[in-house]
Parts: C-alpha cells; sequence; structure tokens
C-alpha cells in the first residue's frame, strides 16, 4: 500500500494504470493504496468484479476502478465507456488488464503483482 500511495501521489490526470496478476496476488490492496495517495479512504475501496467498474470521486482526482475479469470479449469494456474513462480526468485503474491489453492507451503503467510468501507480494513493471 505504501508504494501505491507513493505512486498516487505522481499520478497526473489521464493515467491508467493496469494490474495483473494471480487471485490474491494483492491488486485490491494496491488500488487502496492509490486510494489513498489520491485523498479517498481505502476502507471504502471493493472489488469491482461483479460490478467492472466503480468510481471514486472525493479525493484529489477521481478514481476509476475497473475489473476485467469477469469480461467475456473487450467489446464490453467499450460499451461500458471504458475509453471515456482512460482518456478523462481521472486516474483509471484496470484489474486483470491483460484481458482487454488492445484497449489500453500507449503509456499505460503495466504492473504485474505476485505472490512471494503469505504477506508478501512483489511489484514489477511490464513492457508493453
Amino acid at each position: 500500500m505504501a508504494l501505491a500511495r507513493r505512486l498516487a501521489e505522481t499520478l497526473s490526470p489521464g493515467a491508467v494504470v493496469a494490474l495483473d496478476g494471480d487471485l490474491g496476488a494483492g491488486k485490491t490492496h494496491f488500488v487502496k493504496g492509490l486510494a489513498a495517495g489520491l485523498g479517498i479512504p481505502p476502507e471504502t475501496v471493493r472489488s469491482p468484479t461483479f460490478t467492472i467498474l466503480h468510481e471514486y470521486t472525493d479525493g484529489r482526482l477521481p478514481l476509476y476502478h475497473f475489473d476485467a475479469y469477469r469480461i467475456g470479449d473487450p467489446s464490453e469494456f467499450e460499451a461500458i465507456g471504458f475509453a471515456e474513462y482512460a482518456y478523462g480526468d481521472g486516474i483509471t485503474v484496470v484489474e486483470w488488464a491483460e484481458r482487454v491489453a488492445d484497449l489500453l492507451p500507449p503509456d499505460t503503467l503495466r504492473l504485474r503483482l505476485t505472490h512471494v510468501s503469505e504477506h508478501e507480494r512483489r511489484i514489477e513493471r511490464v513492457s508493453g
């Protein structure tokens, strides 16, 4: 969370962060850190697995939290207006981003989270 909090402080409107990793790798926990760095209470952040999108607008910048886990086809993301969010005035975060990789802007920050141990994760930048 501390790394994500520091990262959030450097992000500007229109930034897109793509998160990939296995179930339980800490993707939503990372988003809680981003939220905290934007001034959004981290305890309000929930996984949008079943709703696809959660919007948090009470911070320094809006946070748009997408989850592509249940997306069958990238066109579903297009249909809910993903581009308007990704090129908008807030920070867009996509969990399970590999499922919609072709829709991500070229300057997307791509991160992979992996388990190291029960209480430790590795976060690596992935070139896209």
